[in-house]
C-alpha cells in the first residue's frame, strides 16, 4: 500500500511538472492559422507550410515556445488580448494597434470559384449567389462590403468545398492553394471546378503582438525570418506540400 502510494505521488508531480513545463509564463505563444497547407493538426499532429517556417525560426531564434494551430477569428483574439505573440498572417485593420509586421511573405491571390461551367468573370456577377465564407478572414473588400452578395461562414475550407459539392453554395473564396489543397482531401479534381475569378491579392505578414510578455527582439526575429527566406526555407516547404 505504502509503494502504491508513493508511486501515485510520484506519478502526481510528473503531471504537475509536465502541465507547468507546457504552459511556462516564459514560453513564446505562437499560433499558426488553421488552414492546410498552411497549418495542419491531424489528430494532434501538427505540420503545414506556415507552422514549420515559423518551427524552424523560433528553433533558429533559440526561443521557447508553446506552438498551437487555431482557426482564424481565435488567433485575432488571442491578439487583441495579448494570448498570442507570434503569427503569420494577412494584415487587418482592427490588428493595427495590436501588432507590430515584421516581414512581409509572397502575396498570395484569392480567388472566388465555383463548380464547373460557372465562371464568374466580375464580382457584380456574385450578387444573389451564396458564397462560402472562412469564419474569421477577410479576403476581398469588395466582396466583403457588398450586401447583395451572401456569405455562408465556414469553418474551414473542407466545409465550405463539401457545400459547394453538395449545391449548398455557389462558390468559394479564398487563397486558391488551400483551396486545391483541401479539394485533393475530399477527392475533386481540378475538372470539378469552374474558372476561377481573382477578387483580390494579399500579403501574409509574420507578426509580432504589442502586448507580447515576452521581451523578444523583434529585430534578431526580422533577422534571422529575412535570412530564411533568402535562403529558399520557404519555397522548399511549398515543395513539400504540393
Amino acid at each position: 500500500m505504502k509503494t502504491f502510494l508513493q508511486l501515485s505521488f510520484i506519478s502526481m508531480l510528473c503531471i504537475s511538472h509536465q502541465s507547468f513545463a507546457d504552459h511556462s509564463p516564459n514560453a513564446l505563444q505562437v499560433r499558426t492559422i488553421a488552414i492546410a497547407p498552411y497549418g495542419i493538426d491531424d489528430s494532434g499532429k501538427l505540420s503545414g507550410i506556415y507552422y514549420e517556417l515559423t518551427h524552424s525560426l523560433l528553433i533558429k531564434s533559440g526561443l521557447a515556445s508553446e506552438h498551437h494551430i487555431f482557426p482564424y477569428g481565435r488567433i485575432i483574439h488571442e491578439l487583441k488580448l495579448g494570448k498570442t505573440d507570434l503569427t503569420i498572417m494577412f494584415k487587418y485593420k482592427e490588428l493595427a494597434n495590436y501588432v507590430d509586421y515584421i516581414h512581409p511573405l509572397p502575396a498570395l491571390k484569392n480567388v472566388v470559384i465555383g463548380r464547373h461551367g460557372h465562371d464568374y468573370q466580375n464580382i457584380e456577377q456574385l450578387e444573389g449567389l451564396n458564397i462560402a465564407y472562412l469564419n474569421g478572414a477577410k479576403f476581398s473588400y469588395e466582396v466583403d462590403n457588398n450586401p447583395k452578395i451572401h456569405k455562408q461562414i465556414v469553418v474551414d475550407f473542407n466545409q465550405g468545398l463539401l457545400m459547394l459539392k453538395k449545391g449548398r453554395v455557389d462558390a468559394i473564396i479564398g487563397p486558391m492553394k488551400p483551396i486545391i489543397s483541401g479539394a485533393k482531401q475530399l477527392g475533386l479534381s481540378k475538372s470539378f471546378f469552374g474558372k476561377p475569378l481573382i477578387v483580390s491579392e494579399r500579403t501574409p505578414w509574420l507578426q509580432l503582438s504589442k502586448q507580447s510578455k515576452s521581451h523578444i527582439s523583434a529585430e534578431k526575429i526580422k533577422a534571422t525570418f529575412s535570412k530564411m527566406i533568402a535562403q529558399g526555407a520557404l519555397e522548399n516547404l511549398q515543395l513539400k506540400y504540393q
